[in-house]
């Protein structure tokens, strides 16, 4: 077995907790490869006694060789830029929560040494998650994906705009708002939901179209089949520039342009833990369980 350990900042308490991972996986017989940013942030933090023999990467493409898991230390943003490392090569992704909230890194620091276990036995599911893919005639993306959402907003985020939006050609609406999300079921606990979006199960097969603070308090949030296609127009009668933003990524279009937003080609694989499921996340992350009438 190959795995990949990626991952960005972390504590020094957090430390320890990748000291024992990778021990465990060496003790498995298990090939380790490490991104180089992230051995670089782990170089700092280990002691003399800790000594990694590190096989460094710096792009998942190149290795020439299958990998069989590309883990994520981190939160979901992490999981986020993994997915970006990923792309179309068909890696499940495993995250392991040393982050916060961890809708998509739901595998807790403690359970570590039953994550190993359940990869050496095959314990486990891999969830397939959709990807909206974005495009323009006036302009070239740079990862034109999105694990989450996309959305559209002005530069200047005080100012309302104007978002026209079509589904296969048909006009939907003209949205007055400070900007527009479109969002998959994987997206929508995330920004989508802070608008008033609802929550979509992983396996929906649905988009989420979601305005930002509207102008008209009647528009609400929309749920599309995800083998729609949205055609977005910014209509501006000032030369603004406005801001596509693609999960964490930030990109500038210019007034008067026009996106195209689709389902990708290609899923994300996340793993998770067969003790796990999609309710119990939902329940832990967003506190239901502290409902004591359930108790």
């Amino acid at each position: 077995m190959r795995v990949v350990i990626h991952g960005k900042k972390f504590s020094k308490e957090i430390t320890k907790y990748i000291i024992e991972f990778i021990t465990q996986l060496e003790k498995f017989n298990i090939d380790v490869l490490y991104m180089k940013d992230f051995y670089e942030n782990l170089k700092k933090r280990i002691n003399y006694d800790n000594k990694i023999n590190a096989k460094t990467i710096s792009n998942v493409r190149r290795v020439k060789k299958k990998i069989d898991f590309f883990i994520s230390f981190g939160g979901d943003g992490t999981i986020l830029h993994a997915a970006t490392l990923v792309q179309d090569l068909d890696i499940p992704i495993i995250g392991i929560n040393t982050g916060r909230l961890g809708f998509l890194a739901t595998i807790a620091k403690h359970e570590i040494g039953n994550l190993l276990k359940a990869l050496v036995n095959k314990n486990y599911r891999l969830s397939e998650r959709a990807l909206i893919n974005t495009s323009s005639k006036d302009m070239k993306f740079t990862i034109p994906f999105a694990l989450n959402e996309i959305s559209v907003s002005a530069k200047e985020n005080t100012s309302m705009i104007n978002i026209k939006v079509f589904l296969n050609n048909e006009y939907l609406n003209t949205y007055w708002a400070d900007g527009l999300i479109v969002s998959t079921p994987t997206g929508s606990t995330g920004y989508s939901l802070s608008c008033g979006g609802p929550i979509v199960l992983p396996k929906s097969n649905n988009f989420i179209i979601t305005p930002i603070a509207p102008h008209n308090l009647n528009v609400r949030p929309l749920v599309i089949s995800d083998d729609t296609i949205i055609r977005i127009e910014i209509l501006d009668n000032n030369s603004r520039k406005f801001l596509v933003s693609m999960d964490s990524r930030h990109e500038y279009i210019k007034n008067s342009s026009a996106i195209t937003l689709k389902k990708a080609k290609f899923n994300i694989k996340l793993l998770e833990l067969e003790t796990h499921n999609y309710s119990q996340t939902l329940r832990e992350k967003l506190l239901w369980g502290l409902d004591t009438r359930n108790n």
